[in-house]
């Protein structure tokens, strides 16, 4: 089946040497409550390489440099096809700057075994720790018009 997808969406995971993760709490907008990756639209003329490197460094104060490209994630809702996305996944170690909260999140960092998954998208279950490890990202997942999680499959 096609899916239309109304935006292009990125999320970009910076790990330390400490084996630690960077995590927004997003205090506003789409996903608000949530920890998630620093991330969000790619705007007209970006890259989604462009669009996740300002969205981090809007939203947590870090530049990153060298980022790999993961894959990337169909989210689909087929009753509130308005969210219907598709997100291209990063990860990087390699950034500069300093870590500062914004006006829509809370940075924090988390070790990879301490993740909050049980207040991040449903869906992180199934794919975010893989993805850290740099492994190939690319799924597609359903959801109902509450954001409950409903199946999912590897593309």
């Amino acid at each position: 089946m096609d899916y239309t997808f109304n935006y292009t969406t990125t999320l970009c995971y910076l790990l330390n040497n400490q084996n630690q993760v960077l995590l927004i709490m997003k205090k506003k907008g789409f996903g608000q409550g949530r920890w998630n990756g620093p991330g969000g639209k790619v705007k007209p003329g970006e890259t989604p390489e462009q669009a996740a490197m300002r969205e981090v460094e809007e939203e947590t104060g870090y530049k990153p440099a060298n980022l790999t490209n993961l894959g990337y994630i169909e989210f689909i809702w087929e009753t509130k096809t308005e969210n219907n996305q598709i997100c291209h996944i990063f990860l990087t170690k390699e950034f500069t700057g300093e870590m500062r909260e914004s006006d829509e999140c809370l940075p924090q960092w988390y070790d990879i075994d301490k993740i909050p998954l049980d207040q991040m998208w449903p869906d992180d279950k199934f794919w975010l720790l893989d993805a850290l490890t740099g492994k190939e990202t690319k799924y597609r997942f359903f959801f109902d018009e509450n954001n409950n999680y409903l199946k999912h499959e590897k593309i």
